[in-house]
């Protein structure tokens, strides 16, 4: 995000609405994406994040503290030319789950997947009509087409805002079952996102920290909830 990098100019951000969405103004004049695509955003909510994070820049701009704007630019330059291409990307995500490579010792292990990916499993079947099945080992062993269709037509389905989300929940957890319950709520964001650490957890248990590992998984913690907020801003206000 270097290209659009600046020193603050400004005096005010402010949020218009226009036929196409709201765009974000900087001093009356209207923000660009990196690629020079008018800044326009399906939300007030997410207009309003967008333009208080250009107004907490002091200086010099630090995109790093301006996650809203670094997702509309993405969802605006890249998502929604490449639609297509992302949704099938994270639907394929549902071939090889996460939630369905299981453990087959020792026993504790298998039991606290079970506790833990056994309801997510229960709820995908129920709420998409798309029962996946569980795998012992790591080894992929393909899903019935049948039951990834409705996933895939779901995923499908997301505009490029909320499929921008999407790919963020899905990436960082490894799970589009853990990424399609953030979209629909089924937990809170700290809740599902111990759902998809479950197996860092139990080795974290029997063979202690990793200092580096620790801080991967808090750089995409982060991610995943920074995504979570996203989504809920696409909602319409």
């Amino acid at each position: 995000m270097s290209e659009w990098t600046m020193k603050r100019f400004w005096k005010e951000a402010t949020v218009e609405a226009q036929d196409r969405g709201y765009a974000v103004l900087l001093d009356g004049r209207p923000v660009k994406t990196p690629a020079k695509a008018p800044l326009v955003v399906p939300t007030r909510g997410m207009a309003q994040a967008i333009a208080a994070e250009w107004n907490a820049q002091d200086g010099r701009v630090d995109p790093a503290t301006m996650p809203v704007t670094r997702s509309a630019n993405a969802a605006i330059d890249k998502v929604a030319h490449q639609h297509a291409e992302v949704a099938q990307m994270l639907a394929e995500y549902g071939d090889a789950d996460l939630t369905c490579y299981r453990a087959d010792k020792p026993a504790a292990l298998v039991e606290r997947q079970a506790a833990a990916w056994d309801p997510l499993l229960a709820w995908t079947a129920a709420t998409f009509g798309a029962p996946l099945q569980t795998r012992a080992g790591v080894m992929h062993a393909p899903q019935d087409p049948a039951a990834l269709a409705p996933l895939r037509a779901e995923v499908h389905g997301f505009d490029p805002f909320r499929l921008t989300a999407l790919h963020d929940l899905v990436s960082m957890s490894g799970s589009l079952v853990i990424g399609l319950a953030a979209t629909r709520g089924l937990h809170d964001g700290d809740t599902l996102w111990a759902l998809s650490r479950i197996d860092e957890a139990w080795q974290e248990e029997q063979w202690g920290r990793d200092e580096e590992a620790v801080e991967q998984a808090e750089y995409k913690r982060g991610e995943f909830q920074h995504a979570l907020r996203f989504y809920a801003l696409c909602k319409p206000d």
